[in-house]
C-alpha cells in the first residue's frame, strides 16, 4: 500500500522522532498533523514541509491534557475529512535512581507517557470505529522490555505499560483496526535530555554516544504503515548494533 495521501497524526512532532517521522511522511506523499507543545517549532517545520507541497496542519497540544486531545483529534478530521494514523510519540525520560525520590518526574512521566497515549487512543478510536479502519501507532522502548534499573526503573514501568495498551488494544479494536508498538534503543533525539539526576544524566549520555539517526525510527514506522490492510505489524524493536541492553 502507497502513504500517499493517507492522513498522519503526530504527536511530539517538534523535534527527534516526531520531526523526522514528519518529514520522512511528507516525502512519501501523507497529510500531516503535527502536533507538540512548542508552537514556534511545529509552525517552521510545517511551513518547509508546505514550500515542498506536504499538506500540514498545527495544533499547539499538550498530551497530557484530554481536552487539548480532543482538539488535536478533531482538527485533524474537520480539516482532512478523515484520520488514518495515530502516532503516540510524545514521551519524557527522567532517569534517576528510586532513592531520590523524584515524584514529580515520575508523575511527569505517567501523565506524558502513559495517560498520553491513552488520551489519544480515546480521541481517535471513535474515529476509527465510524471510518472502520485505522492505525494506532505508540512509542515504547526497549526499556520496555527489559527494565532499566537502576535509574530507569519507572521509565520502564511507563514503556511496559505503552506495550500492554497496545496489544491490549489489538485484541479488543478486532480486524479494521490496526496496532503497533516501536520500541527503539538509544535513538538522536531530545529525550536524552529529560534526565535531571547528574549521575544518571551522564550515564544517559555515555549510553547515547552510541545512537543511531531518528530517522531509522521513521522507516520503521514507514513500513508499518504502507503494510497492506491485512496485515498488522505488531510490535518493531530497533537499536544500535553496539547496543547491549
Amino acid at each position: 500500500m502507497s502513504i500517499e495521501n493517507k492522513v498522519v497524526l503526530i504527536t511530539g512532532a517538534s523535534s527527534g522522532l516526531g520531526e523526522a517521522t514528519a518529514r520522512h511522511l511528507a516525502e512519501r506523499g501523507a497529510k500531516l498533523t503535527l502536533a507538540a507543545r512548542r508552537q514556534d517549532k511545529l509552525e517552521t517545520i510545517a511551513d518547509e514541509l508546505r514550500a515542498k507541497g506536504t499538506e500540514v496542519e498545527v495544533v499547539q497540544t499538550d498530551v497530557t491534557d484530554r481536552q487539548q486531545v480532543q482538539a488535536m483529534v478533531d482538527r485533524t478530521v474537520d480539516r482532512f475529512e478523515r484520520m488514518d494514523v495515530i502516532i503516540n510519540n510524545a514521551g519524557l525520560m527522567a532517569i534517576a535512581p528510586l532513592d531520590e525520590t523524584k515524584v514529580d518526574e515520575w508523575d511527569k512521566m505517567i501523565d506524558i507517557n502513559i495517560k498520553g497515549v491513552l488520551y489519544g487512543i480515546a480521541s481517535a478510536l471513535p474515529v476509527f470505529r465510524k471510518q472502520q479502519s485505522g492505525h494506532f501507532i505508540n512509542l515504547s522502548s526497549v526499556a520496555g522490555i527489559k527494565v532499566s534499573a537502576p535509574g530507569g526503573t519507572v521509565y520502564s514501568g511507563t514503556k511496559y505499560a505503552v506495550r500492554a495498551i497496545t496489544d491490549g488494544l489489538r485484541a479488543e479494536v478486532g480486524e479494521h483496526i490496526r496496532t503497533t508498538s516501536i520500541e527503539p534503543g538509544a535513538v538522536e533525539s531530545e529525550l536524552k535530555y529529560g534526565t535531571s539526576h547528574d549521575q544518571s544524566a551522564k550515564a544517559v549520555e555515555k549510553l547515547y554516544e552510541q545512537a543511531i539517526p531518528a530517522d531509522s525510527v521513521a522507516r520503521a514506522i514507514a513500513y508499518a504503515i504502507e503494510q497492506p490492510t491485512d496485515v498488522d505489524i505488531n510490535e518493531i524493536v530497533l537499536r544500535p548494533t553496539s547496543q547491549e541492553f
